[in-house]
């Protein structure tokens, strides 16, 4: 069956599945399979469908119906770390770094359409022309980026970060050499001594996954809050975890709930510590009061070109949310982040910690730095980058390790 007859042949089964599917009320997908595979059998004995093309019939339509179309299967494979939907013609996909076009894509807009409700209605979120951006998750932990029309010119955008089943943890990034074991341990000793830690990074550095890295070493008896605008974050083995998700406000334009509120609301529940997956605007504001106000520990990400960019970024962040002097909000940030880990995404796609700095106070309009450990490049072979961490200075506020 060549590919026009195929499709031909599922928007048929499927319309003819519908049909039948409306005489059921409160369908499990059992059920679903059940009537799928009554209707192909019947289809077969007019035409004839092969085995192999049965098995993907039955998985592309119930798919359709219960999952997320197309993209289920991308969304299933493991070696996919993102899906970008641009509009209904092209969908591009990213594997072991490297971006291609996939060779399927939705056959109308309406079912487009009904994937991106799908996805956004099961986190509570709206998304439509007159609030045409939205950030979402899936049921996996993936994170969903939605922009409609009239904002995107070439129909509807839909970019899937897809993280992997099981979280990475330290013993993988040594593997994969993004990290030393000096530095692992260095690191592991700052998380147990509670020190505020800010990881910064370019887009798909890997900042979220480094958080999940780091969470290993907070003590298991510790109470955790974590919040985040789409719940990612994959923290294993703490019992007394409290995990929070922004809401957008609903189709009134009520009701929302965002950063600055949860993290308020944070202190007000007995934390430990305090888990930002990522700090973007005012909400800066509440998370350095947290971290000056006897919640050590606490870790957040934030997006920047180095640790110095990042403390440029803060000071604007916390202005966005208050109107204070440039230099109390330089002091804030001193007194508050201890540690800022900068990652990176080489060229040959290895994500690596290209920096560990150390904030050791605050003099005359200036952040005193104290550089800890830097990677260097020393070569390149067979397009890999080969190199090394060079521990560049000793820490300086050692209070905490007492």
């Amino acid at each position: 069956m060549d590919k026009t007859a195929y499709n031909e042949c599922k928007v048929e089964l499927r319309k003819i599945i519908l049909d039948r599917l409306d005489c059921f009320n409160d369908v499990d997908d059992e059920e679903v399979y059940t009537v799928i595979d009554q209707a192909i059998l019947e289809k077969n004995k007019g035409t004839y469908i092969s085995l192999k093309e049965k098995r993907r019939l039955r998985t592309e339509i119930f798919n359709s119906l219960r999952k997320l179309d197309v993209l289920q299967e991308l969304v299933d494979c493991s070696d996919i770390t993102e899906i970008m939907v641009n509009g209904l013609e092209h969908i591009f996909i990213e594997k072991q770094g490297r971006i291609y076009e996939w060779d399927k894509n939705f056959d109308n807009n309406e079912k487009l359409w009904d994937v991106i409700q799908q996805i956004v209605s099961k986190t509570n979120r709206i998304v439509n022309e007159s609030s045409p951006i939205v950030d979402s998750r899936l049921e996996n932990g993936s994170r969903v980026n939605i922009i409609l029309p009239p904002i995107a010119l070439n129909g509807p955008i839909v970019t899937i970060r897809r993280f992997p089943d099981e979280p990475i943890t330290m013993k993988q990034l040594l593997e994969y050499q993004s990290i030393d074991e000096s530095t692992a341990i260095f690191l592991e000793k700052l998380v147990c001594a509670k020190y505020n830690i800010f990881i910064s990074g370019g887009t798909g550095s890997g900042k979220t996954t480094f958080l999940n890295v780091l969470s290993e070493f907070i003590p298991k008896d510790e109470r955790i809050v974590t919040i985040e605008d789409a719940a990612e974050l994959q923290i294993r083995g703490i019992n007394n975890l409290v995990r929070l998700e922004t809401r957008t406000a609903n189709s009134e334009g009520k009701n929302e709930v965002g950063m600055r509120e949860l993290i308020r609301t944070a202190l007000r529940v007995r934390p430990d510590r305090i888990i930002i997956g990522e700090v973007r605007g005012a909400e800066c504001v509440e998370l350095l009061q947290a971290m000056n106000t006897g919640h050590d520990g606490s870790i957040s990400t934030g997006h920047a070109n180095s640790a110095k960019d990042m403390l440029s970024r803060m000071e604007m962040m916390v202005l966005m949310g208050m109107d204070i002097p440039l230099s109390a909000v330089q002091r804030q940030i001193a007194a508050g982040v201890d540690i800022i880990i900068h990652l990176g995404r080489m060229k040959d796609n290895s994500r690596r910690v290209l920096e560990i700095v150390e904030i050791e106070g605050y003099d005359n309009g200036k952040f005193i730095l104290n550089p800890l450990i830097k990677f260097i490049q020393d070569s390149v072979k067979q397009e890999k980058i080969i190199g090394k961490f060079e521990v560049c200075g000793e820490l300086k506020n050692t209070f905490k390790l007492i």
